[in-house]
């Protein structure tokens, strides 16, 4: 079975997943549908790996059609041609599904079950992926393990270190860019200053 093939086969079964709703390994329930979000290909060299879809996500069945998405395409320089070309843009987030929202209307965090169903057997299919964005605490600490910092603004702040011994692929953390950060952006200037020009120039090598 070849590469395209296998993953094929896997993004078929994560598409028809019902886990969280069907057979819960942690309860309650996803309390709605379950509509998995993915973009993958083979020949992908850039993951986007992200959290978990919002509303309106999960409305569109398309990853980061929200302001979120409009963010972070101007971080990375690209415009939604390249960005939702899974040739060269995986997509691929902790939770594939919309988790549902807290008590204060925020998103749950993303399903546990997710990640240790899918996630290895998505990253096996993408052979070619040289840089990981890690957006967030949940990808974070998934791809970076002990080497992710004590809180996000620890490890996004330790993005040099980070970036340069982190081994095939890269990882690159950035943090979520929904308007609940805009805070922390504000607080730290530098992100845009200094590593959104590093980020900028990864993508263009990558992505062409």
């Amino acid at each position: 079975m070849s590469e395209r093939e296998a993953l094929d086969t896997v993004l078929r079964e994560l598409r028809a997943c019902r886990i969280c709703r069907d057979a819960p390994l942690y309860l309650p329930p996803l309390p709605h549908q379950p509509r998995p979000v993915i973009q993958a290909s083979e020949t992908a060299r850039l993951c986007i790996a992200g959290q978990a879809p919002g509303t309106r996500v999960h409305a569109s069945g398309w990853p980061f059609t929200d302001p979120s998405g409009v963010r972070l395409r101007s971080w990375l320089g690209l415009d939604e041609t390249v960005f939702y070309d899974a040739s060269k843009v995986a997509i691929v987030p902790m939770g594939h599904c919309f988790p549902g929202l807290d008590a204060k209307g925020g998103d749950k965090p993303p399903r546990r079950e997710c990640a240790p169903t899918w996630r290895a057997r998505v990253f096996a299919g993408m052979p070619k992926v040289e840089l990981v964005l890690a957006i967030g605490r949940y990808a974070q600490a998934w791809h970076l393990g002990s080497g992710s910092g004590a809180n996000l603004s620890a490890t996004v702040s330790d993005w040099r270190a980070i970036f340069e011994r982190s081994g095939h692929p890269r990882i690159l953390p950035l943090p979520h860019p929904s308007w609940r950060n805009n805070a922390w952006l504000k607080r730290n200037p530098w992100f845009d200053d200094e590593l959104v020009p590093v980020l900028r120039r990864e993508v263009a090598r990558l992505v062409g």
